[in-house]
C-alpha cells in the first residue's frame, strides 16, 4: 500500500470519526427528558430509617403539606423590643396571613428576655421545592422594608430549603467558566503553543456538556431522583479533569511518535496502541470506583455514581476517538513553535531523568523519607471532627442562618425546626410526658392529629446537627418507643412499629450521619478490592498492585490530615461534613491510582527491553512532565469546587486537590520508583517481564 493511500485512508477515517461524534452528540442532546422520580425521602434515605418512616406517617395528618416559616424580629442594637416594636410586629404578622395556609397566623411570641419576637407563618409545601422557594420569597418580599431600628429574618425549614436552592443559582455557568479558564491556562502553560491547547479544550468542554445533558436522561431513567447542583457540579469537574488528563497522555505519546514516524497517521496509530490500555484501565478504575456509590444509603450518592460513571465513559471515548481524529487532521503545525520532526531530540524529561537518577542512588532512604512525610501529614487528621450543624453548612451566611442564630440567642436553639414524634392518638398524652422528661428537650406539646396518627412537636435545647442534638434525638427515640401502646399503625407501606417514632429535619440529619457511617464501612473495602483487581489484570502480577493500592491509601490519609489542618487553622471550619470522608475517599482512590497506572504501564513496557530498573527510569523521564501537568490540572479543577458557597463541596475539592498533588508530586515521582528500584524484577511478582529486542524510549 502506497504512502498516499495510507494517508487518504487515515484522513477519511478521521473525518468519519468526527462526523460520527457530531451525530452522536446531536442524538444525546435530542434524548427525551423523562420525569424526574420523586425523591425517596427529604434526605434520600430509605424506609428503614425512622426519619423516612415519619415522613410517610405524616401523610396521614391533616397538615401533612404544611411547614412553618419562622419570622425572627430583633432590634438592630441588640436591645429589648419596645412597646412600639411589639405593636409593629403584631401589625406585620396580620399582613402575613395572606401567605399562610388557612389565612391565619398565630400571635407573635416574645422571648423571656424581651429581645426577640417570632412569628410562625404556616406555608404550603404542595407543589414541590419550587413552590416552597416562591412562598418564602413572597414572605421575605412583604418584610423587605422593616420598621426603623428592627432587623427581620425569615428562617425555619422552608427558608433553609429556599436558601440551599439559591446557593446553586447560576452555579453551573460560574463553575463552567472558572473550570474552562483554569484548564485553558494550564494547557497553554503546558504546551507553550498558541494553537495546540485549543483542540483538547474544545473536545473536553464538549464532552462535559454532553455529560450534563446525558445524565438528565440516564439518572431519572434508572429510577433515581436527580438533584442538580451538587451532583452536576461534581460530575462536571470530574469530567473536565479526567478528560483533560487522558488528552495530555495521548498528546504526549503522539508527539513522541511524531519524532519517530514520518506519517502522522501512523504516528497516531502507534500512540493510540500504547495509550489505549492505560486510559481504559484508568477510566475503568474510576467507573468502578464511583459505581460503588450505588450501594450507598443516600440517594444523592447513587445519582452521583450514575452521573460520574456516564461522564468518565464519555471522557474515554472522546480521548480515544474524537481527539485523535482532530489532531491528525490539523497536522504537525498544531504544535508550533515546537514542531516535532523525525529524529529531533526530545525537549521534555530532563528534570525527571535527573530526579530518577537521584532516587535510584538511594532508593531505601527515599522510600523511608517519603513514607514518613505521608505519615506526618496523616497525623494532622487525628483531631478531625465530623458533622456540621445546620447553620454551619454555608460558607456565605444566608438569611435563614442569620435568623436561626438570632433566634438561638433568646429561644431554645431547636425552635426553628421542632422534632416530630408520631404516635397512636390514644397514647399522645403519655408520649408527650415521656418526651418532656428526656434530657435536652426544652418542650413537648401535642401537634396535628388525624384518625390514626398523632404528632408531638418537640423542641430541643441544642442547635440542630450538633452532637448534643444527636444525643437528644437518640435518647428521645428510646424514651418514646418504650411508652406502652405508642406504636402508630402501619400505613403507606411502612410499619409495623415497636413504638412511637421520631423524625423531622433534625432527626433526619442524625439518620444521614448514621447512614454515612454505614456507607463507609461497606464501600471502602469494596472499592479497594475493585481497584486492586483492575491493577492485577493490567499488570499481571500481585506485588505491584498491592504496593500501588497501599500508596494510594497512604496518600488519602495524608491529604485528609493536611486538609484538616487547613480547615481548622486557616479557613476556620468547625468540622467536616459527614459525607465528605466517603466521597473524598472514592474520588482520591479512583483518581489517585491513575497516575500510578500511567507510570507503571510505561515502565512495564520499557522494562521488556531494558529491565525494571532502566525501564522505570525511562518511564519516569518520558511521563514525568505529562503526569505532573495532568495532576496539577486535576488538582486545580477540583479546587474550583470552592467557588460554590457550600462547605461540603469546598471540603471535597480541597481534600481531592491535596491528595492528587501528593499522588503526582510525591507518590508517583518518588515513592513508587523507589519501591521499584528496591525490588527490581520482583516488583512484578509473580509475573515476569519478558525481555524483547527494540529501542529504548527517549
Amino acid at each position: 500500500m502506497s504512502l498516499f493511500t495510507q494517508v487518504a485512508r487515515g484522513r477519511w477515517a478521521a473525518w468519519l470519526t468526527l462526523v460520527a461524534a457530531i451525530v452522536l452528540g446531536a442524538a444525546i442532546f435530542g434524548l427525551p427528558r423523562p420525569d424526574n422520580p420523586a425523591p425517596v425521602s427529604a434526605t434520600g434515605l430509605s424506609e428503614r430509617w425512622q426519619s423516612t418512616q415519619v415522613e410517610r406517617l405524616q401523610e396521614e395528618l391533616p397538615s401533612s403539606e404544611v411547614q412553618p416559616a419562622i419570622v425572627v424580629v430583633s432590634r438592630a442594637d441588640g436591645g429589648a423590643l419596645t412597646a412600639a416594636d411589639r405593636e409593629a410586629v403584631a401589625g406585620r404578622s396580620g399582613e402575613l396571613s395572606r401567605f399562610a395556609v388557612g389565612g391565619r397566623v398565630p400571635p407573635p411570641q416574645v422571648s423571656p428576655d424581651g429581645t426577640v419576637a417570632l412569628v410562625a407563618v404556616p406555608l404550603s409545601t404542595a407543589g414541590g421545592q419550587e413552590r416552597v422557594v416562591e412562598a418564602v420569597d413572597e414572605v421575605r418580599g412583604a418584610l423587605a422594608d422593616p420598621p426603623p431600628g428592627l432587623t427581620v429574618d425569615v428562617t425555619g425549614a422552608p427558608a433553609f430549603t429556599a436558601d440551599l436552592t439559591k446557593v446553586f443559582d447560576g452555579a453551573d455557568v460560574t463553575l463552567l467558566a472558572v473550570t474552562a479558564g483554569v484548564v485553558a491556562l494550564l494547557l497553554l502553560i503546558t504546551y507553550r503553543s498558541p494553537f495546540l491547547w485549543i483542540v483538547p479544550l474544545v473536545v473536553v468542554a464538549a464532552t462535559e456538556q454532553l455529560t450534563l445533558r446525558a445524565i438528565e436522561t440516564i439518572v431519572p431513567a434508572v429510577g433515581i431522583n436527580l438533584q442538580t447542583g451538587a451532583v452536576t457540579g461534581i460530575a462536571s469537574v470530574l469530567v473536565f479533569g479526567a478528560a483533560t488528563n487522558y488528552a495530555l497522555l495521548l498528546i504526549a505519546r503522539y508527539r513522541e511518535e511524531l519524532r519517530r514516524e514520518t506519517d502522522r497517521f501512523l504516528a497516531m496509530r502507534a500512540a493510540l496502541r500504547r495509550t489505549a490500555e492505560p486510559i481504559l484501565a484508568s477510566g475503568s478504575t474510576v467507573v468502578l470506583g464511583v459505581l460503588t456509590l450505588l450501594l450507598s444509603e443516600q440517594e444523592t450518592n447513587r445519582a452521583l455514581a450514575v452521573a460520574c460513571a456516564t461522564g468518565i465513559v464519555l471522557a474515554m471515548l472522546s480521548a480515544l476517538l474524537v481527539l485523535p481524529a482532530a489532531l491528525v487532521l490539523l497536522g504537525r503545525g498544531l504544535f508550533w513553535p515546537f514542531i516535532p520532526r523525525v529524529g529531533s531530540a526530545a525537549r521534555e524529561g530532563r528534570l525527571w531523568g535527573r530526579l530518577g537518577a537521584a532516587v535510584v542512588r538511594r532508593p531505601a532512604a527515599v522510600a523511608v523519607l517519603a513514607t514518613l512525610l505521608l505519615a506526618g501529614l496523616a497525623l494532622g487528621g487525628l483531631s478531625i471532627r465530623t458533622g456540621l450543624s445546620e447553620t454551619e453548612q454555608f460558607r456565605v451566611q444566608p438569611e435563614a442562618v442569620a435568623g436561626a442564630q438570632t433566634l438561638a440567642q433568646a429561644f431554645p436553639a431547636g425552635t426553628t425546626q421542632p422534632v416530630a414524634v408520631l404516635t397512636n392518638p390514644a397514647a399522645a398524652g403519655a408520649v408527650t410526658e415521656a418526651a418532656t422528661a428526656v434530657p435536652g428537650v426544652a418542650s413537648a406539646r401535642p401537634g396535628s392529629a388525624g384518625e390514626t396518627v398523632a404528632q408531638i412537636d418537640v423542641v430541643l435545647e441544642s442547635e440542630p446537627g450538633t452532637a448534643a442534638s444527636d444525643r437528644a434525638v437518640a435518647a428521645l427515640r428510646e424514651a418514646v418507643a418504650a411508652v406502652p401502646g405508642s406504636a402508630p399503625p402501619a400505613v403507606n407501606g411502612v410499619g409495623p412499629f415497636a413504638g412511637a417514632v421520631v423524625g423531622g429535619t433534625v432527626a433526619a440529619t442524625y439518620d444521614s450521619d448514621e447512614a454515612n457511617a454505614e456507607d463507609l464501612r461497606l464501600i471502602l473495602p469494596i472499592i479497594l478490592l475493585l481497584v486492586a483487581a483492575v491493577l492485577v489484570l493490567l499488570l499481571r502480577g500481585l506485588l505491584a498492585p498491592v504496593l500501588l493500592v497501599l500508596t494510594v491509601i497512604a496518600s488519602y490519609f495524608a491529604s485528609l490530615g493536611a486538609a484538616w489542618l487547613l480547615f481548622e487553622h486557616v479557613l476556620g471550619f468547625p468540622a467536616l461534613d459527614s459525607g465528605v470522608i466517603l466521597l473524598a475517599f472514592v474520588f482520591l482512590v479512583a483518581l489517585g491510582v491513575d497516575y500510578n497506572i500511567f507510570l507503571v504501564t510505561r515502565a512495564r513496557e520499557d522494562a521488556r527491553r531494558t529491565g525494571t530498573r532502566d525501564g522505570m527510569l525511562s518511564a519516569l523521564r518520558v511521563t514525568g512532565g505529562v503526569i505532573t501537568s495532568a495532576g496539577v490540572l486535576l488538582a486545580a479543577v477540583f479546587a474550583v469546587l470552592g467557588v460554590l458557597p457550600l462547605i461540603l463541596l469546598t471540603q471535597i475539592g480541597i481534600i481531592v486537590c491535596i491528595g492528587v498533588l501528593l499522588d503526582t508530586l510525591l507518590v508517583r515521582t518518588v515513592l513508587v520508583p523507589a519501591l521499584a528500584f528496591l525490588l527490581g524484577d520482583r516488583f512484578w511478582w509473580p509475573g515476569r517481564v519478558h525481555r524483547e529486542p527494540g529501542p529504548v524510549s527517549t
